[in-house]
């Protein structure tokens, strides 16, 4: 009995991979073979443990970041992890801050790797992010890797993405879409993009894109990010040559890694 409980719990999670803006209930129910009240059974057990949440007003079920950072942590411990952490441990040493990776999933930018470079005194070392979705208007990763994109698309992605407790504002988050196009054709000119106390207070970060170096797609960013009394413009202007030169010795790693979250998910979804 629990076997096929668990099994159907399995069959409705795979009903919504691939669908962002969720599935009724009735949709669930008939491509899993099941009546509405045992589907909607399964699906209010993954709302309470954190696995599914329901659109308002549509009521759609979809998959919450929880899905992914299980998956995400999976991943940790592949090969292309490992190299990828001396990389970014490099460049904390170098900065002493935090130096963060963040790859895309699907038209997400997720937190996936982190090195923590200050070893004592005031620094930001907030908690366990892995799998966490990345604020693209008011976060440094969020403008870096929309200035890849068109004004029109990242706009677009912006638009769609609700301030709420998974994306804080800082009292110098932009309030405006202008006001983000702006930080995005900036961040465009100079290569990197830069905040100070627009996702937390007392917190500045800067970022870059990683780009596939045959394609020129963009695949995520690296980021530095500490309290913003050590991390003036001035001193982001220092540390901007050695993030670019990160940013381009990860890019070919992120490009495998990319194929490899692709990959697994398709076997995923095929089996």
């Amino acid at each position: 009995m629990a076997a096929g409980a668990l099994s159907r719990g399995l069959g409705v999670v795979q009903s919504m991979v691939g669908h962002p803006e969720g599935l009724p209930l009735a949709r669930i129910a008939e491509e899993q073979d099941l009546p509405k009240s045992a589907a909607h059974r399964i699906l209010v057990t993954l709302v309470e443990e954190g696995f599914v949440r329901q659109h308002e007003p549509s009521g759609n079920y979809a998959l919450t970041l929880k899905v992914v950072g299980l998956g995400l942590r999976h991943l940790a411990s592949s090969t292309i992890f490992e190299l990828a952490v001396p990389v970014l441990a490099r460049l904390a040493t170098e900065s002493g801050q935090l130096v963060r990776l963040g790859l895309v999933d699907g038209e997400q930018l997720l937190w996936v790797a982190k090195s923590q470079g200050a070893r004592a005194g005031l620094r930001y070392d907030p908690d366990p992010d892995h799998g966490s979705e990345i604020p693209f208007a008011s976060s440094a990763s969020g403008v870096a890797w929309l200035s890849r994109l068109t004004d029109d698309e990242a706009l677009r992605l912006v638009a769609r993405q609700d301030y709420d407790e998974r994306h804080p504002a800082g009292r110098n988050a932009p309030t405006s879409l202008a006001e983000v196009q702006a930080r995005i054709h900036e961040a465009r000119e100079r290569g990197w993009a830069h905040v100070h106390d627009s996702v937390e207070e007392g917190i500045s970060a800067m970022a870059t894109p990683l780009v596939d170096p045959d394609t020129g797609t963009p695949l995520g960013v690296v980021s530095i990010a500490g309290p913003s009394l050590q991390l003036p413009d001035s001193r982001m202007r220092e540390l901007a040559p050695r993030l670019l030169e990160t940013a381009a010795e990860l890019s070919g790693l992120a490009g495998s890694l990319s194929q490899e979250i692709r990959a697994r998910s398709e076997l995923g979804a095929s089996s």
